[in-house]
């Protein structure tokens, strides 16, 4: 398949919305909302830092601090293991990563959709969905041992404020965030956006100042103020009417979230700060996951329906290569390796997980594991804080 990088002309069919995007709530009051003027786009990504969101080491790189190997101090003595949330199965199977065995199997709640390390590295959350009987199951990397499950409402994905003061609840199937503080995980806030159908994955912009969401059954991607949590703009997605926007990641150097879309079978690229859309770039049938080279010169998308990874050139964001998974698979999410030499993917659709070498792409091993596979995670990883999800580390 030849592969280009599309660039929509005059941003035909994307809206952009300046408009109070939601009805909040603060501690059961309304909050009125506000219509800020939208943020310019012009300029470098690395500006001043939202309020207690920790510098960047290095000008230029996100994730400067998340190169191979760099492990700090605290997860060193963690337990090397692979935790893979089952959706179907209702468990999480843990993996040895040096022997590609299944050493464990515990219960991850009802509906377990993804595997999240802390803001502070030291507790993994298994975030579980179902409704009304989700929650969180925290593990301890240092032994991989489960604790006590704790009911919250509906934790289809779990992000973390840039200054680590709250954990996110994206409450997908209410079409919800709701903040919970993170000494007593009481919730302090809980924010609705009615046009935001499916709201899932989310990164943040390089300063830290805005939020921007996919919306995974509405075809449009929500672009929030950090702070206020007010709707700065909307947009609905080009390639298809009925796209599926999912993975949203920042590039290393800052300026471009891409976004993957399952039914564009591709990428989205946006700018900066996530004011207009300036391309898409086709990868494969149910284009799902993206992760970053240790190097910050690669993203691989993985490609669930077409059972492939294909590597992107982050210099030019174009297609480099794709790796064909012989046998077929649904490649959906996971991470790297802390040395950068392994790509983890779960199988969807297979009951089993991925191991890619990505010197070359070549398929090390299929992991057997429980029914429908979705986020998991790799442990240790390096860098400072984590952002939330499977491993979007800082």
């Amino acid at each position: 398949m030849v592969t280009r990088l599309r660039r929509p002309a005059a941003l035909l069919g994307v809206a952009l919305l300046a408009a109070p995007a939601c009805t909040a709530t603060e501690a059961g009051r309304e909050r009125p909302g506000a219509t800020p003027s939208p943020r310019a786009s012009s300029g470098p990504p690395f500006g001043p830092l939202v309020a207690g969101m920790p510098a960047y080491p290095t000008a230029g790189d996100v994730y400067a601090a998340a190169r191979a190997n760099m492990l700090a101090e605290p997860v060193r003595a963690d337990r090397p293991l692979v935790y893979v949330p089952n959706t179907k199965s209702n468990d999480v199977s843990v993996i040895d990563p040096t022997t590609y065995q299944v050493v464990d199997t515990f219960p991850g709640g009802p509906e377990p959709q993804h595997v999240v390390p802390s803001y502070d590295l030291r507790t993994l959350y298994v975030a579980s969905s179902k409704i009304p009987d989700g929650g969180l199951v925290p593990i301890d990397p240092r032994t991989g041992e489960p604790g006590a499950f704790r009911k919250l409402e509906d934790v289809y994905n779990l992000y973390f404020t840039p200054d680590g003061k709250q954990a996110i609840v994206v409450a997908e199937a209410y079409q919800r965030l709701d903040f919970y503080d993170l000494g007593d995980w009481r919730r302090v806030r809980s924010v609705r956006f009615p046009s935001c159908a499916g709201i899932n994955h989310m990164d943040y912009s390089a300063d830290g100042r805005i939020m921007l969401f996919s919306c995974e059954f509405a075809n449009r991607m929500l672009v929030l103020d950090t702070v206020t949590l007010d709707k700065l703009r909307e947009f609905t997605l080009t390639e298809t009417p009925d796209g599926m926007p999912q993975d949203t990641r920042l590039t290393p150097d800052g300026r471009h979230f891409l976004v993957a879309d399952m039914r564009g079978h591709g990428v989205y690229v946006f700018d900066a700060t996530a004011t207009r859309q300036e391309g898409f770039i086709p990868t494969g049938r149910g284009a799902h996951g993206i992760y970053f080279s240790r190097d910050s010169r690669l993203a691989y998308v993985t490609n669930r329906d077409a059972g492939s990874v294909t590597v992107l050139d982050l210099a030019t964001l174009k297609p480099a290569t794709t790796w064909k998974l012989p046998g077929g698979g649904s490649p959906d999410m996971g991470g790297l390796s802390a040395d950068g030499s392994t790509l983890w993917l779960s199988g969807r659709y297979h009951n089993e997980v991925y191991v890619i070498r990505t010197s070359d792409g070549r398929l090390l091993r299929r992991i057997p594991v429980g029914a429908g596979p979705h986020g998991l995670t790799i442990w240790p990883q390096p860098g400072r804080y984590s952002l939330g999800h499977t491993g979007n580390i800082r």
